[in-house]
């Protein structure tokens, strides 16, 4: 693809070395996943699973109650979806309720909850309205909120924290045009003048940008003297001159949405207002998706559980051939899916968010698997709940009503849901993203060996360096407790799950080795094998979720809160994910990737050209890119802050 003119021209070496600058380099805390990788599988980082302090689960439980009253009597998602906007009343009355802080520290009028209840507010509102859910989630997790409790001076704080607590929306911007995950290209610029920097640029997808009052904005410094220049946060006011909020964007799903496109022209921005160093903003903005990442999953949590309800209640009163359709085996097994599934998914989602919230573990891995996981599994819950409804499933909520039947938005869920594939992070970013910080032990020691730009000094130091890790290793791959029929038996109740643990703890060490075995083979090839790596985080992803749903179910019998059904859904989890693992350790070697690739070349050459004929193309004209050349802008503003 040709750079425009404004836009850096960049190697595929510089983009990763970028990417590679930006990435959290140091372990200092334990990870749970990151040993899972590595074939240690470290049940005491996680079991017992940790519980909320009493206070902290008094307050957010207070929060909850007073936050569903509001959504039930409040919100009216029906409308929200017809008229493809959340009315001013409601998201003021979110801002009276606190729900704008529910993250932020009481000190600036925030409610201080922890990121446990902050998910569960989400994945509640979230079930009333995705939108709503999207709304919140943007504006706290990725929005000015959380990179300034993690980088911004005391003066940033108390300037904007307590304006975030109660009245104003905030917006991440990073994405442009023609960036998407290879932010080395970022053509937004912040130009330094005095104590002052001049920002120029178009950024896309901008969530909560057409009502935002704040943003946090990622533009490129130029290095000169006294600057060092690089990719820079800032926090900029939303109506500062020169901004336009020039498109609101429309999508398949989450039509309540406000995201749009946003211009700046010659835009003044206090120094004061530059989050961290220059240069930092890419390492200000993975740091804070490490814990902002949870927020999505725990919406995926709450449509699982919405998902559930309704094939329940359907299920039961639909009859087919003389029966309810829920004891005809094919519709059964898509129920117990989704709830078992959905079981797993809020394990995932509140063990991580324990962790964050203990502050003992690194969790960047436990994070982004629960993203992923989540998006994922979350779409193909809402797929089988459309077929299980079947041409009601297809239908929308609006004809369901207008015909005398229950409005079940069964098809919405599916288009709101499939968003999440792509939002912070599509899933085949994730994958890649996962398995760099899965393989970095690996690259730590043996990285040079690989590295062309390295001499030979530097590998045959890389090689002694390696000799000795994998020397001390690769034999404790061989056995562990995974062959110890008697292994984690505290976990063998009325229902056993102890085989389960066992198998997590045998594959965790097969799936090191086949990480070894690959990195041998295909050495600095290994990166462009996206596929295979695809592959070792998605069973990384099911290693994880089996653990937690075992932790999980180990954690409600002991409390005596529904322990036996939590053991049963787990055990059945448990089952369905094993065969899952199965399968992708078999696709590992056993795949089509080099032929795949070979047609994907000659589908870009026109080889397959003639394949394509006898169809109308209905799309429009124009570019495949929108241009976004600085300069002012020539549209109208709609931006629409909301008082």
């Amino acid at each position: 693809m040709t750079a425009t003119p404004h836009q850096p021209t960049v190697t595929e070496r510089e983009a990763r070395r970028v990417a590679e600058a930006a990435r959290e380099q140091d372990w200092r805390r334990p990870s749970f996943a990151k040993e899972l990788f590595l074939g240690r599988f470290r049940l005491d980082l996680i079991h017992p699973h940790p519980l909320p302090a009493d206070e902290d689960a008094r307050r957010g439980e207070e929060f909850l109650a007073r936050l569903r009253v509001f959504c039930e009597t409040k919100i009216d998602p029906a409308l929200i979806e017809r008229e493809a906007r959340i009315p001013d009343e409601v998201i003021n009355g979110l801002k009276e309720l606190g729900a704008l802080g529910t993250k932020i520290d009481t000190k600036y009028g925030g409610l201080g909850l922890t990121q446990v209840y902050y998910n569960k507010a989400l994945a509640l509102v979230g079930s009333a309205s995705p939108a709503i859910g999207a709304l919140l989630s943007a504006h706290q997790s990725i929005g000015v909120p959380q990179p300034l409790k993690q980088f911004g001076t005391q003066e940033q704080k108390d300037a904007f924290l307590p304006r975030c607590a109660r009245t104003d929306i905030s917006a991440f911007l990073l994405t442009e045009p023609d960036v998407g995950s290879d932010p080395a290209r970022l053509a937004t610029s912040a130009v330094p003048d005095g104590d002052e920097y001049v920002l120029d640029g178009v950024k896309l997808w901008t969530t909560n940008g057409v009502v935002a009052d704040l943003l946090v904005v990622m533009a490129r410094v130029p290095k000169s003297e006294g600057h060092k220049g690089g990719i820079t946060a800032f926090v900029v006011e939303a109506d500062s001159e020169g901004i336009t909020v020039e498109n609101r964007n429309a999508f398949m799903g989450l039509r309540g949405l406000e995201n749009g496109v946003t211009r700046f022209h010659q835009v003044r921005v206090p120094a004061a207002n530059r989050i961290g160093p220059e240069g930092s903003g890419l390492k200000i903005a993975l740091t804070t998706l490490n814990t902002g990442r949870l927020s999505l999953p725990a919406m995926c949590v709450g449509a699982g559980k919405w998902c559930l309800k309704i094939a329940r209640e359907w299920s039961a009163a639909r009859e087919q051939w003389g029966k309810p359709v829920a004891h005809h085996e094919a519709v059964g097994a898509k129920i117990s899916f989704i709830a078992a599934t959905t079981f797993a998914l809020e394990a995932v989602l509140d063990l991580s968010s324990q962790m964050a919230d203990e502050d003992r573990n690194d969790i960047r891995i436990e994070a982004a698997l629960a993203k992923l996981y989540g998006s994922e599994m979350a779409c193909l819950m809402a797929d089988e709940l459309v077929q299980i409804r079947g041409g009601r499933g297809f239908e929308t909520a609006d004809s369901l009503a207008a015909r005398g039947e229950r409005a079940v938005p069964a098809e919405q869920i599916l288009r709101d849901l499939r968003i999440n594939r792509i939002f912070e992070g599509s899933t085949e970013i994730m994958h890649l993203l996962i398995a760099r910080e899965a393989v970095d032990a690996h690259l730590s020691v043996a990285g040079d060996l690989i590295d062309p730009d390295k001499s030979l000094s530097d590998k045959a130091k890389a090689g002694a360096n390696a000799g000795v890790f994998y020397a001390k290793w690769l034999p404790k791959l061989v056995t562990g407790q995974g062959q110890l029929p008697r292994a984690y038996a505290e976990f063998n109740q009325e229902i056993d799950l102890s085989p389960h643990l066992r198998f997590v703890e045998r594959s965790a060490r097969k799936l090191a080795r086949s990480t070894f075995y690959a990195m041998s083979r295909w050495q600095g090839r290994m990166e462009t094998k996206q596929g295979f790596l695809g592959r070792i985080v998605d069973i990384g992803a099911e290693l994880f979720a089996m653990s937690a749903a075992c932790v999980r179910a180990e954690l409600l019998r002991t409390t005596e809160a529904h322990g036996r059904e939590a053991y049963q859904l787990a055990d059945a989890f448990c089952r369905q994910s094993r065969i899952r693992v199965d399968e992708l350790f078999n696709r590992l070697w056993t795949n089509t990737d080099d032929l795949d690739h070979k047609v994907v070349k000659g589908v870009l050459s026109g080889t397959y050209a003639w394949l394509e004929q006898g169809v109308i193309d209905p799309s429009g004209e124009g570019p495949w890119i929108a241009d976004a050349t600085p300069g002012p802008s020539k549209r109208e503003n709609v931006h629409r802050p909301i008082r």
